[in-house]
């Protein structure tokens, strides 16, 4: 009689536990084929998205020291370009190990701050443009020329005009 026997009811309480499990399981399950179908019926319709700003800060870093890693500079000489290529090696490697936890923590902090930049750089634009028309737009002083030009005679020394000098 070392042997008990659980209660009936807390038989019948895991085989529910159970079943709600699966049925969560197959919930996420449908819900994430539903989610790849619908993101492959996108790809196929509009093409690959976007990289995320800080995939694209990944890559840079990358790049960076890629080519940082192969540069052989001819100042530090043949004595010391090994030990000067070690020394970028490490300084790359650093600032990799620096950056990766940044990007991996807060990616959409780099969407937020691409976002702004381009806000950054329609502002910058339109200041632009406003600022040349202002530069281009005729001004009082040429209305002024053309007026006296005219009471003159039309005769004056502007451009595509004869100049008699007899």
């Amino acid at each position: 009689m070392s042997e008990e026997l659980p209660p009936s009811d807390a038989g019948a309480k895991d085989a529910v536990d159970e079943v709600r499990a699966t049925d969560a399981d197959a919930w996420a399950t449908a819900c994430a084929e539903d989610l790849a179908a619908e993101k492959a019926r996108r790809r196929a319709e509009h093409g690959q998205p976007p990289v995320s700003a800080a995939e694209e800060l990944r890559k840079l870093v990358d790049a960076v020291s890629e080519k940082l890693s192969t540069i052989q500079s001819p100042l530090f000489g043949a004595v010391a370009g090994p030990a000067a290529q070690q020394v970028v090696k490490q300084v790359v490697q650093q600032a990799k190990a620096a950056v990766e936890p940044v990007i991996e923590r807060n990616p959409d902090v780099f969407d937020h701050l691409a976002a702004a930049g381009s806000e950054l750089l329609a502002a910058y634009r339109s200041a632009v443009q406003a600022q040349e028309q202002r530069w281009t737009r005729p001004t009082d002083l040429h209305k002024d020329l053309d007026e006296s030009n005219k009471k003159d005679g039309g005769e004056g020394t502007g451009p595509g005009q004869r100049i008699d000098l007899d």
